[in-house]
């Protein structure tokens, strides 16, 4: 269903059709949609501004990959089977490494919505810092964090974040509450492919400790 204009709206709705086949008897997803969908949420990452520029830069380049990988494997169970067929499961530029990093920028993303529906106010700090901490920080070294805590205080208001995504406080709540509903099952299922198959989620470790910091810590 195109929603131009509204890229909550679309980010809400991919996610949505995608849940559904989970509940079908197919249970299983496609690459294709997956990495569509997930393509959606690279609009969002680019309105927080300066303290998820690190978390854009890394979605995005990794959305790519698996938009590409989508041409010729069709399920994510088939992606992370193949890697594990050549033995490349953990080797840098995997696809399931891939995976499991825009998994965690999906997750981040369900965070955030959620405590902005629980929010007061105006600022965004306390849910982005929630989301955060809850999601990338146990992965990152401290210089990344102390970096991501000062991005913080440049963080739209919440007000701004709504204009950019061309949303009122009503119509943003409906989609909010419809991506964290639908990403959930989403999110959960990609921990049970890894876990099923005895990989682990939690090996790709303090990511991004050589990425220039100088780069998007200055101007924008």
């Amino acid at each position: 269903m195109a929603s131009n204009g509204k890229p909550l709206k679309q980010i809400a709705e991919s996610f949505q059709e995608i849940a559904l086949t989970l509940n079908s008897q197919a249970s299983d997803i496609e690459v294709a949609s997956f990495s569509r969908a997930c393509s959606h949420v690279s609009v969002l990452f680019g309105c927080l501004g300066l303290a998820f520029k690190f978390a854009e830069m890394d979605y995005v380049a990794k959305v790519v990959v698996l938009v590409e990988a989508s041409k010729s494997i069709g399920t994510l169970q088939s992606l992370l089977d193949d890697d594990i067929q050549q033995n490349s499961v953990r080797k840098g530029g995997s696809h399931s490494r891939n995976l499991l990093r825009v998994k965690r920028g999906l997750d981040m993303v369900r965070v955030l919505f959620e405590k902005i529906l629980m929010m007061e106010g105006n600022s965004l700090r306390d849910p982005a810092s929630v989301a955060y901490a809850q999601v990338f920080a146990p992965h990152h070294g401290w210089a990344i964090r102390k970096a991501v805590a000062a991005g913080m205080y440049a963080l739209p208001t919440k007000a701004q974040l709504l204009k950019k995504l061309n949303e009122d406080e009503a119509s943003a709540r409906v989609q909010m509450e419809s991506y964290v509903a639908a990403s959930a099952p989403i999110i959960n299922y990609i921990d049970k492919l890894f876990l099923s198959r005895e990989l682990g989620i939690d090996w790709i470790l303090k990511a991004h400790q050589t990425l220039g910091f100088h780069q998007w810590t200055v101007g924008k």
